[in-house]
C-alpha cells in the first residue's frame, strides 16, 4: 500500500474515533443510519445523473490505484529508450524491431516504430503530444468526477439536515426538551457525514488521481523529448544526458509545487539548447581529433 495514503487512513480513522468517543457518552450518538444512506444513496445517484454510466463504472476501478504504491519506470524508459537509440544510431532497424516486440511501453514502442518508419519529425512530436494530451484530458476528467461527487455530498448532507428539522418541528408541540434536542442531534449528523465523505474520501482520491496524471504526464514528455533527439540523429549519450536532465529538473518542481503543464514548454526548449550545446561539443571534438 501507499505510505502516504496508509498514514492518512490512520491518522483519519483516530481523529474520528478520538471525537466520536470523547465528545459522546455513547458512540451510538454519532450513528444516524437514514442521514447516512441520504448522503452516500443521493451522491451516487447525483452522479450517475450528471455523467454517463460507463464513466462512473471506470472511476470507481481506479480507487484502488490510490492504496497502490506508485511504480516509476522513468529509470527503465531512458535505458530502453538509449538502449534503442544505439541500435538506430549504428543503423541495425531489424535489432531495433526485435526489441520493441519486447518493449513493455506502449507510448515509447510507438514513437521509435514510427523513427524507424522515417516518419517526419514534426509529424512524430504532433501525433504523441496528441496522445498526451488525450491521456490529459481523460484522466483529469476521471478526477473531477469525484471532485464533483465532493461538492454532491455536502449538499446532500444539508438535505438530511432539513428533513431532521422538519422532523423536529413535529414534536415540538409536545414541549420535550429532550426529545428536541435529540432529534436536532440527528438532524445534524447528516450534514457531518457529508462533509467528512467530502473531505476525507472524495477529495484525497481526486488529488491522488491528478497527482499520479502529473507523473506519467512528466514520463511521457520525458519520452516524447528522447524520440524527437532520436529522430535527429542525436547521439546515444546526449540522449541519455538530456533525459536524465530532464526528469531530475521536473522532479525538483513537483517537490517545490511547481510542476505544471504551463512549464512543459520551457522544460522543453533548455532541453533543445541543452542538447544542441552538447552536439555541437562532441563535433568540435571530432574536428579537433
Amino acid at each position: 500500500m501507499n505510505p502516504s495514503t496508509l498514514i492518512g487512513i490512520v491518522a483519519s480513522v483516530l481523529m474520528l474515533a478520538s471525537v466520536v468517543l470523547w465528545s459522546a457518552d455513547s458512540a451510538t450518538a454519532f450513528l444516524n443510519l437514514p442521514g447516512l444512506a441520504i448522503v452516500v444513496i443521493g451522491t451516487l445517484a447525483a452522479t450517475f445523473i450528471s455523467y454517463p454510466l460507463r464513466e462512473v463504472v471506470r472511476v470507481v476501478r481506479l480507487v484502488g490505484l490510490v492504496f497502490h504504491r506508485e511504480n516509476r519506470h522513468e529509470r527503465e524508459d531512458i535505458d530502453e529508450l538509449v538502449a534503442l537509440a544505439r541500435l538506430w544510431f549504428k543503423g541495425d532497424v531489424r535489432a531495433v524491431e526485435r526489441r520493441l516486440e519486447t518493449c513493455p511501453n506502449p507510448f515509447l514502442r510507438t514513437g521509435v516504430q514510427l523513427v524507424i518508419d522515417h516518419t517526419a519529425d514534426e509529424e512524430i512530436h504532433d501525433l504523441l503530444r496528441w496522445r498526451i494530451a488525450r491521456l490529459k484530458a481523460r484522466e483529469r476528467a476521471e478526477a473531477q468526477i469525484f471532485r464533483t461527487m465532493a461538492l454532491y455530498a455536502p449538499a446532500f448532507g444539508m438535505i438530511g439536515t432539513l428533513v431532521g428539522l422538519v422532523n423536529m418541528l413535529g414534536v415540538i408541540e409536545a414541549g420535550e426538551l429532550t426529545v428536541i434536542g435529540e432529534r436536532m442531534a440527528v438532524a445534524l449528523l447528516t450534514t457531518f457525514y457529508g462533509i467528512v465523505l467530502a473531505n476525507l474520501v472524495l477529495k484525497p482520491i481526486a488529488v491522488k488521481l491528478e497527482r499520479r496524471t502529473e507523473q506519467r504526464l512528466i514520463a511521457m514528455n520525458m519520452i516524447l523529448e528522447g524520440i524527437s533527439l532520436m529522430s535527429r540523429r542525436r547521439l546515444p549519450s546526449v540522449i541519455e544526458e538530456s533525459l536524465n536532465s530532464f526528469i531530475a529538473h521536473h522532479h525538483d518542481e513537483l517537490r517545490d509545487g511547481r510542476g505544471q503543464e504551463g512549464d512543459a514548454p520551457a522544460s522543453r526548449w533548455r532541453l533543445r539548447r541543452r542538447a544542441a550545446a552538447a552536439t555541437g561539443d562532441e563535433r568540435e571534438a571530432s574536428h579537433a581529433g
